[in-house]
């Protein structure tokens, strides 16, 4: 005790404490056969993602997030998003590093936080250019007035991965939403609360770089709890894309929509709760580099039977998806099973 009071003399009464740091992570994994129109179907067993999440605290005002994933397709762990973050008040967050920039619904919620298994594979949800999984380089500010967010940044063009000719434009993007009942807090959004919140939200994003490239798009999101634990949810978006889509370099003319209908059933059965879900998108390719470029659409009909047992924390999607092409591509179905879990 003696030894130690000279020590707890020269603490300074200022001392800061250490800053608070939480670490989670996820996993998706899925078997799925693929049947294409022709040759032969083929079975697979895939490590879809993993995360690594931490945050930490530097100030009370300023924070630190940097996240990771593993790419499978490359077999390799890539930075997904490393952010310094000053949050002034609700009103007046600032954003510096490597994050998702304004853009579509779908975007800001990822694949982990979609309510479907089968998400960007229809050519129209988040066809913006990124570095990796839709972030991009660049500053950003962002604020929340009650039942509005609003978001606006400039990102580094060089870096991002367009489809189209590299430019080092600077990237500028922005958002705007209203939410007419709930409000959702925070900048990144989902796609579902199942049953959390009553929501009527609609958004609109678009970015520009130089001034011929550009993309467009209005996003809906409607769900009403059910009495008992349930939620019946439709989300829509509609997109046009010049120039500035990472489905494809050869057109230059780029659109198209979905919608999705989900419903939660309120009855437990076992630890979790069943849901149907459907979702039908139609993507149109006009405006080809050649004559050997004919205009082409899309359609991609997805139907999802979910098991969900802590929302997105642990789920099971048995899911189905045809993919038709009027020209250009082959059609294909797949079928198979998902599974998410997240601490």
């Amino acid at each position: 005790m003696a030894l130690a009071l000279p020590v707890l003399a020269a603490a300074p009464a200022g001392a800061q404490t250490a800053p608070a740091v939480t670490i989670g992570g996820g996993v998706q994994s899925s078997f799925v056969h693929t049947e294409p129109e022709e040759g032969d179907g083929t079975d697979a067993f895939k490590l879809n993602s993993v995360r690594l999440y931490v945050n930490g605290t530097v100030t009370q005002n300023i924070k630190i997030m940097f996240n990771t994933e593993y790419n499978g397709a490359k077999n390799t762990v890539e930075v997904l998003d490393a952010v310094g973050q000053f949050a002034f008040t609700p009103k007046f967050n600032v954003w510096f590093g490597r994050f998702l920039p304004p853009s579509d619904r779908a975007n800001l919620y990822g694949p982990y936080y979609s309510h479907h298994w089968a998400v960007y594979t229809d050519s129209v949800q988040d066809g913006y250019p990124f570095i990796f999984q839709g972030r991009a380089n660049g500053a950003m500010y962002w604020g929340q007035f009650g039942k509005v967010k609003l978001s606006g940044g400039a990102f580094d063009g060089a870096s991002l991965q367009t489809l189209a000719t590299p430019d080092d434009t600077v990237l500028v993007a922005g958002r705007a939403q209203v939410d007419f009942w709930d409000a959702e807090d925070g900048y990144y959004l989902n796609g579902t609360y199942y049953g959390d919140k009553n929501l009527l939200a609609i958004g609109v994003a678009g970015q520009q770089q130089g001034s011929d490239k550009s993309a467009f798009n209005v996003d809906f999101l409607l769900e009403r709890k059910v009495s008992g634990g349930g939620a019946y949810t439709v989300e829509a978006e509609w997109v046009k894309y010049d120039l500035l889509s990472n489905y494809t370099v050869r057109y230059s003319d780029h659109d198209g929509g979905y919608v999705l209908g989900a419903f939660l059933f309120p009855q437990m059965a076992g630890p979790g709760r069943f849901e149907v879900l459907g979702k039908w998108a139609e993507a149109r390719f006009r405006s080809g580099l050649t004559i050997l470029d004919p205009d082409y659409n899309q359609k991609t009909t997805e139907i999802d039977l979910n098991y969900v047992i802590k929302q997105f924390n642990a789920r099971v999607m048995i899911f189905y998806k045809d993919t038709r092409y009027d020209a250009v591509k082959t059609n294909d179905q797949q079928i198979g099973v998902g599974m998410q879990l997240q601490m």
